[in-house]
């Protein structure tokens, strides 16, 4: 874990490696709590921390060469976003969705970007909205093409989503949608398989701009609704257990 939340605030930087006396040469305008903070969440929606792991702070202050109260803060910020939670005796591990929560957090998408769908075949700008969700299908399949890494294809995934509520025009929505992102992040790079890739591959994604495309809002939203079923089923999210299964 030290070498992955190292190469997470390296990334951060746009360098291949980081050291702790490398933080001083960062910009002043960005806090010692925002550098860790990225350097944290980066490190947990990419994969490097996993569901359930412990964050501990004295380990994360060593390698970030921060104090244990600038992590700290930075730990709360990420709990607002829903990306650690406290468990016993307030021990911060990285947030572990169950089967439930996952379908619920497909089904909040789904709505929010059948609104999206929905006021943006309503625009004049329909036909605009559409060359753009064409432009980020592009930068999708130019993903899987290059064999750029499971990251780089989560972001250009999820690049198209963002990318559909931006065109909406809806800020309220785009925000909220945002406030998804973490969450989604962490299921997508949790999930094990190559059936992951499926559900965000460009061929799964172009037909919601064809739709818009045509102007058909009918098509637009069931396909928007298969889309998401289809994406439960290829990340492997099975029934919640009970006590009769587990």
């Amino acid at each position: 874990m030290t070498a992955g939340l190292q190469s997470s605030l390296a990334a951060w930087k746009g360098v291949s490696t980081v050291s702790g006396q490398a933080l001083s040469s960062l910009t002043r305008s960005t806090t010692l709590r925002e550098r860790a903070l990225v350097a944290l969440r980066t490190a947990i929606t990419t994969g490097q921390y996993r569901p359930g792991d412990h964050l501990g702070e004295v380990e994360i202050a060593e390698r970030l060469s921060v104090s244990r109260g600038t992590v700290r803060e930075a730990l709360r910020h990420l709990q607002q976003e829903g990306l650690v939670t406290a468990g016993a005796r307030g021990m911060l591990r990285v947030s572990q969705l169950t089967p439930t929560e996952v379908r619920e957090l497909f089904q909040v998408r789904e709505a929010l970007e059948g609104l999206a769908v929905a006021q943006i075949i309503a625009s004049p700008r329909r036909q605009d909205a559409a060359e753009a969700l064409r432009g980020a299908l592009a930068k999708l399949r130019d993903a899987f093409e290059s064999g750029a890494d499971l990251a780089a294809k989560v972001e250009a995934d999820l690049g198209f989503h963002l990318r559909l509520c931006e065109l909406s025009g809806n800020s309220i929505l785009l925000r909220t949608w945002r406030q998804l992102e973490g969450p989604m992040r962490v299921v997508i790079m949790s999930a094990a398989g190559e059936r992951r890739d499926v559900a965000m591959s460009a061929t799964s994604h172009s037909p919601i701009a064809d739709a818009i495309a045509r102007g058909d809002a009918a098509a637009a939203q069931e396909i928007l609704h298969r889309h998401m079923t289809s994406a439960i089923e290829q990340l492997g999210i099975g029934p919640e257990a009970t006590p009769d299964t587990a």
